[in-house]
């Protein structure tokens, strides 16, 4: 077995290391807990697919809008520096759900997710270079594949969270519509939905608080980048490689896919009449593929190219995107769960 001195600069890099290796859970709890949350504020909300789609928007905007100025910020400072702000915009956009519930208004949720999601930002363009910095080359993707396996734990707690304390507790869900209640009673179950939306927020940003004063107070390893390029050298340069070029296009094009297939259990299973709690079991299944698609593909990397085993991953996904999409049944929905085996 490798001892630490190997895979770490230093013995003393142990510590800091698992504290940022956490950060990966953390993110990955924000992720999948937020999922559910299209279909949460659909039902409580009286919102259509598309306006409840917004919240999405919101959240992955804010990592679209943060994510190259949290480069910038780190480039210029220090790793450190942009954790504790990163954590800071974490907490700061879980605390506004409790105002947001106050005013019962939908875009003060999604700004609230939208300025999460700045924090977001910042810990995953901190966390993943200072990662691979803590200690010699040759393991750094050995440190980060050990870090990076943390997130789908977040990812399954994320979502337990999100059945059993938002999804079997919304009173709405059990309603087909308000239509038959008097005024009181409408914003008496919206009222009490929506705290019940509020809450693992609020106490997720307790935690991420809890975090900030552990970053605050440990010695961490001051490593930075090495004769970085001005930003305007870096762009030219990196634009200059096609390869590099198509692969963010592609990547852009992945992530949208996976947002959705993620999102669109609920309302797929919301059109043959399944219940929010019965769907989020699928997306449990949806995560436990990904996870098993994950540990199948990079066995099949000792023994083929990567571009043969992303190909035939994707002939796969489209195989079942075409059998979701023309099956409009049960069969449809195992499809798209499916999907995200091909996904990894």
């Amino acid at each position: 077995m490798t001892s630490n001195k190997t895979i770490f600069s230093a013995t003393a890099h142990l510590v800091p290391f698992l504290m940022v290796t956490s950060l990966f859970a953390l993110w990955g709890f924000a992720n999948a807990v937020t999922d559910p949350m299209v279909q949460a504020f659909k039902k409580v909300l009286e919102l259509s697919n598309t306006e409840a789609s917004w919240v999405q928007m919101a959240f992955y905007g804010g990592y679209f809008c943060m994510a190259l100025p949290a480069a910038l910020f780190v480039r210029k400072y220090s790793y450190k520096t942009g954790i504790l702000i990163g954590l800071g915009l974490y907490a700061t956009g879980t605390f506004l759900f409790y105002p947001a519930t106050v005013l019962g208004t939908f875009w003060f949720f999604c700004f609230a997710l939208y300025i999460l999601t700045f924090g977001l930002a910042f810990l995953e363009t901190t966390a993943n270079p200072y990662i691979l910095a803590m200690g010699p080359k040759e393991t750094a993707t050995r440190r980060l594949n050990l870090a990076q396996s943390f997130n789908p734990l977040g990812l399954l707690m994320g979502l337990w969270v999100a059945r059993n304390f938002v999804l079997e507790r919304l009173q709405s869900d059990n309603i087909s519509s308000f239509q038959g209640l008097s005024q009181a009673e409408k914003i008496a179950i919206k009222t009490a939905d929506l705290m019940v939306i509020r809450d693992p927020y609020v106490f997720l940003g307790l935690i991420v608080l809890v975090v900030f004063f552990l970053f605050l107070t440990q010695k961490m390893p001051q490593v930075k980048s090495k004769n970085p390029l001005a930003l305007n050298k870096t762009i030219r340069k990196i634009l200059k490689n096609k390869k590099f070029t198509f692969g963010v296009i592609a990547q852009i094009f992945y992530v949208g896919a996976q947002i959705m297939c993620w999102t669109y259990v609920y309302l797929y299973a919301e059109a043959l009449e399944i219940n929010n709690v019965s769907a989020a079991n699928f997306q449990f299944i949806a995560l436990f593929l990904f996870l098993i698609g994950r540990w199948i593909g990079s066995y099949l990397l000792k023994f083929f190219q990567p571009s043969k085993v992303l190909f035939l991953f994707s002939l796969l996904a489209i195989l079942c995107s075409i059998t979701c999409i023309g099956s409009y049944s049960i069969l449809g929905l195992y499809a798209l769960v499916s999907i995200s085996f091909c996904m990894s």
